[in-house]
């Protein structure tokens, strides 16, 4: 079965958006060892650090879109960014390409990733 490719800028808002559930978690597991301060204390922080770490994530890929190239999607018709040589449309998962030589070929992030 093929992978499922979605659009940069969202998989990285969804690493963000689970490093803050996951951070959540991390707290409340700290309701089982009420009596053991220094376990509480070591459970608050890392949950702590999990939600520090979404708000550097979210912080970096507002930079990052910021700076991404707008297009029109041809299929959808809608505003998408495109990060990299090839990416999806954040609404229908067009496969997009900024490099005419990639026209036509069949979507690879492996596309992105710089070879020699």
């Amino acid at each position: 079965m093929a992978k499922k490719y979605k659009n940069k800028i969202n998989k990285i808002r969804s690493f963000a958006l689970s490093l803050i559930f996951i951070g959540f978690v991390i707290m409340y597991g700290a309701i089982f060892f009420r009596e053991n301060q220094i376990l509480v204390l070591i459970f608050m922080t890392l949950g702590l650090l999990c939600i520090i770490g979404s708000t550097v994530v979210y912080a970096w890929i507002g930079l990052l879109s910021t700076r991404a190239i707008q297009v029109v999607c041809p299929n959808c018709g809608k505003h998408t960014k495109v990060l990299g040589r090839v990416d999806m449309c954040m609404y229908c998962n067009e496969p997009l390409t900024l490099d005419p030589t990639l026209e036509g070929q069949e979507f690879n992030e492996a596309y992105n990733k710089k070879s020699k």
